[in-house]
C-alpha cells in the first residue's frame, strides 16, 4: 500500500532515538504520481527464497543439524537496511534484447526519461574488470530513475546491488551520491547484465538498487594492541560464541525497527 498522497514515501529513524526521524523525500513528474511503484523499506522487499529457507539444515560434514544463513543476523540485517528502488514496469528479455510495453501519458517535464532502461556504451568501461564479453564490447545497461531523492543536509546516498541477491540477472554498480545537494533530478543506476541465457520477464517491482543513507564525516582511524581488559573481554566473548549460538542476536544486535 503506497503512502498517502503528499507524504514522504519513506521515513527512516536515525540511530540516536533522541533525534527526530530523518525524512527521505521522493518526488516524481506529476503525470507519473499514480503510475510508479514507490521506493520501499528494504525489509519489505526480502526475496521469497529467504522467507522459504529453513532455519536449520542437516550437514554431512558436521553429522548434525546446523543453522543456515537465515539465522545469521548480519546477513539478514544487511538485506533489510535502507530502501529499495523498484523497476517501474515489466521488461521482456530475449536473446539480449530488452523490450517493454509501458504507455505513459504526456509528461510535464520535457527532458525526462520515458524508458525504464537505457545503455552505457562499451567504451565507458573498456579496460576495466567490468568489461563483458570475449572482446569486452558489450554495453552496460542503465536503469533510468523516475524519482528524485532528497536527503537531509550532511547525508549522502550509498547505492549498491540489492544485498545478497545473486539470483538477479544483473549486478548493479555501486555509487555514492551527495543527495542532500543533488536532488533536482533522479539518480540513474548503471548495471551489468550477468545472465546472457536469461529469457523471460523482469517483472515490475523487481528491486533494482538498495540505497543506504550515510553521513559524510571522514572517520579517524586509530590502531592499538589489545590491552589487558580488552584481552580478557576477547577471551570471554570468544568462549561464549564457541559455547553456543545466539550470543550476538541476544546481547548485541539492535533489531531493525
Amino acid at each position: 500500500m503506497p503512502p498517502p498522497r503528499g507524504e514522504p514515501a519513506f521515513v527512516r529513524a536515525v540511530d540516536n532515538a533522541a533525534d527526530p526521524p530523518m525524512k527521505i523525500v521522493f518526488r516524481c513528474d506529476p503525470a507519473l504520481t499514480d503510475l510508479l511503484p514507490h521506493p520501499v523499506p528494504a525489509r519489505s522487499a526480502l526475496p521469497d527464497w529467504l522467507r522459504a529457507m529453513p532455519p536449520r539444515a542437516d550437514s554431512a560434514l558436521h553429522g548434525r543439524s546446523i543453522r543456515t544463513v537465515k539465522q545469521c543476523p548480519p546477513f539478514v540485517d544487511a538485506m533489510t537496511h535502507g530502501f529499495m528502488v523498484l523497476l517501474p514496469c515489466d521488461v521482456h528479455v530475449e536473446a539480449g534484447r530488452f523490450s517493454w510495453d509501458w504507455p505513459l501519458p504526456p509528461l510535464v517535464l520535457d527532458d525526462h526519461p520515458r524508458a525504464p532502461l537505457s545503455f552505457h556504451v562499451a567504451e565507458q568501461i573498456a579496460g576495466t574488470p567490468l568489461a563483458q564479453g570475449p572482446d569486452g564490447r558489450l554495453s552496460a545497461i542503465k536503469f533510468n530513475s523516475f524519482w528524485t531523492i532528497e536527503l537531509e543536509p550532511g547525508w549522502s546516498l550509498m547505492v549498491s546491488h540489492p544485498v545478497n541477491r545473486l539470483e538477479l540477472p544483473f549486478r548493479l554498480l555501486g555509487g555514492l551520491v551527495d543527495a542532500d545537494r543533488f536532488n533536482a533530478v533522479g539518480i540513474n543506476f548503471p548495471a551489468l547484465w550477468t545472465d546472457p541465457g536469461f529469457r523471460g520477464v523482469l517483472p515490475r517491482g523487481t528491486p533494482l538498487a538498495q540505497c543506504h543513507p550515510v553521513q559524510r564525516e571522514t572517520p579517524v582511524l586509530e590502531f592499538e594492541p589489545l590491552d589487558g581488559p580488552r584481552l580478557q573481554a576477547y577471551r570471554a566473548l570468544a568462549g561464549e560464541l564457541l559455547a553456543g549460538p545466539g550470543v550476538y542476536r541476544k546481547r548485541f544486535r539492535r533489531k531493525p525497527a
